[in-house]
């Protein structure tokens, strides 16, 4: 912990890329089961301004079995998990209709995105998601994301949308994470029962401390209680990404917390970037290699991705999104990164050019068989697991 910098509370506007997330209860009426619509509307306000300065926002939002209950007629209490898997199917579209309507007023689209837990933690589901999610940005629109409660069984499940939404940051090497809640942020213990309970407004370590003090503040907050919103802290920060909770009830929420409203930052040590990088090259063991030529080298060097073209052989046995190692002619290992295909299709297409590709795979695919982001340069000249491109 430390005392906030001169502008904690403002740095809203620094982020480049930045995951909103919004529980259930700010969203939904418990009784009626419908949206509350003026507080959407107040927060697409602040979605289309961080996106008329540049900045890409995604939304993880909650809600989806609140909605659709009371749609089905569900009495109050507890339902099975059949029960809220059928509300979520329901009450989903209900969702995304009412985050169509009240971000189209800005001229701005929304996309559906599903996740379960399972396709975060499989690399190659996870690598699709990634992609999809990217290409989503890249196209303007803005990803609305839940849990995809329709076919999560128990073992599959986040159980919250907190910690979703830490997935969906690291995923996307996002910089910034907001989980908008029913309290602004953390304190040493609970508010709502101790009048001397201090808040923390700058977290830079997720540590045993912080941790009892998430015990203390009481589990019922919001739908995933300040447990699982330190456990997002952690996913969120061990990625390079800040994540601050602030309180959610207000109007505009966002233009909140930059007008100096209360809430916690937890910091991270190091950009999105640096420590995706140190994963790559540090985290992961390489199941294969792929030696490259000369002109695959300066392309490198100069920051581009690993093209086909530019390999000359392939070794070893591994599935798309495993890491390999990148060698250079005398086969020193100079690289390593996340293979965009299998070590049986890296071999037809090593040293051949993408136009080629569909007559030798049967399908066209990406166009690099390493990506620039997830390649980092472990060779010399460069610093390793940050020398990437």
């Amino acid at each position: 912990m430390s005392a906030p910098g001169a502008n904690v509370n403002t740095t809203l506007a620094e982020g480049r890329r930045v995951v909103v997330k919004v529980g259930s209860t700010l969203l939904v009426d418990p009784e009626r089961g419908t949206v509350y619509r003026r507080w959407l509307e107040a927060l697409a306000d602040d979605v289309a301004r961080l996106r008329a300065r540049g900045q890409e926002v995604l939304i993880v939002s909650s809600g989806a079995i609140a909605v659709g209950r009371r749609h089905l007629a569900f009495a109050d209490g507890e339902l099975s998990l059949p029960e809220k898997q059928a509300a979520a199917a329901v009450g989903m579209v209900h969702l995304a209709h009412a985050y169509h309507d009240t971000l189209a007023r800005h001229g701005l689209t929304v996309a559906q995105v599903l996740l379960t837990l399972d396709d975060t933690e499989n690399r190659r589901r996870y690598l699709n998601g990634r992609n999809t999610l990217n290409e989503i940005l890249r196209l303007g629109a803005v990803p609305l994301i839940n849990e995809n409660d329709t076919v999560a069984t128990d073992e599959i499940r986040f159980g919250d949308n907190d910690r979703l939404a830490a997935r969906v940051a690291a995923m996307v090497s996002a910089d910034t994470l907001v989980l908008l809640s029913d309290i602004d942020g953390l304190y040493d213990r609970d508010p709502r029962t101790h009048e001397n309970a201090r808040f923390i407004p700058v977290v830079r370590t997720v540590g045993p401390e912080i941790e009892a003090m998430a015990g203390h503040s009481g589990s019922a907050l919001g739908s995933g209680g300040m447990v699982t919103k330190i456990a997002a802290a952690r996913i969120a920060t061990a990625a390079g990404c800040r994540m601050a909770i602030a309180a959610g009830h207000v109007l505009a929420p966002l233009k909140a917390i930059e007008s100096g409203a209360r809430c916690t930052w937890f910091l991270p040590d190091s950009s999105p970037r640096t420590a995706r990088k140190r994963w790559i090259a540090g985290a992961l063991r390489p199941l294969g290699a792929l030696t490259v030529d000369a002109g695959a080298l300066q392309a490198l060097a100069a920051g581009k991705s690993l093209l086909p073209a530019g390999i000359t052989r392939v070794d070893g046995v591994f599935l798309r999104g495993d890491a390999v190692q990148v060698l250079e002619p005398s086969g020193r290992e100079i690289g390593r990164g996340l293979a965009a295909y299998a070590a049986d299709e890296a071999r037809r297409i090593a040293g051949h050019k993408s136009g080629e590709f569909e007559s030798l795979l049967g399908y066209r695919g990406r166009d690099e068989m390493i990506h620039r982001d997830d390649l980092v340069l472990t060779g010399s000249g460069s610093e390793a697991g940050e020398g990437a491109p």
